[in-house]
């Protein structure tokens, strides 16, 4: 892992964390993870598991810093760190097709659905709250869900068009 490599990651990240601040929230405030796109990016052009391991845990922080679901400090991390690895095993798995746009985009909101509902089952344990997981899935995980996915498939593709003019070293340069 080089210096370039970690510098595009936290610059992802950081993306990520201003998207997630200046997008308004819907409901009782709550809005779609935009570092979690970000992430996906990430491993997506570092498929290795440190750099997974790095997105996940700094991608589990500052979404858990930044969170206004409460209590959700701790699920951010667990989700964030679990959903990283099983998207890596799925890129791992799917190399060949993963390559194309509407494969990752599905692999994202994918992605998506899991790390909501780990969040969920995680933050609705800890806060001990009574309100239904069904209610919370359909209100915040699938707009969630359908805001990622779009994201993603605009961003992911200036990503990569910018990268192809730079001497970075990613999963699609190799």
């Amino acid at each position: 892992m080089n210096t370039k490599n970690l510098m595009l990651m936290a610059l992802l990240v950081s993306i990520g964390a201003a998207l997630y601040l200046v997008i308004p929230g819907y409901g009782e405030g709550m809005k779609p993870d935009f570092m979690l796109t970000m992430m996906f990016i990430g491993i997506f052009l570092f498929p290795d598991v440190r750099s997974v391991f790095l997105l996940g845990v700094t991608t589990g922080v500052l979404s858990g810093i930044f969170t206004s679901f409460p209590g959700g400090f701790i699920p951010n991390i667990v989700d964030k760190f679990i959903t990283a690895f099983v998207v890596f095993a799925v890129i791992l798995l799917l190399k060949k097709t993963t390559q194309h746009l509407a494969v990752s985009t599905i692999v994202t909101c994918l992605g998506t659905v899991l790390s909501g509902t780990i969040f969920l089952s995680i933050a609705i344990y800890v806060i001990g709250a009574n309100i239904p997981f069904s209610l919370l899935f359909v209100t915040v995980v699938l707009p969630a869900v359908v805001m990622n996915g779009i994201a993603f498939f605009i961003i992911y593709p200036v990503v990569i068009g910018l990268l192809k003019r730079t001497s970075f070293e990613t999963a699609l340069s190799n």
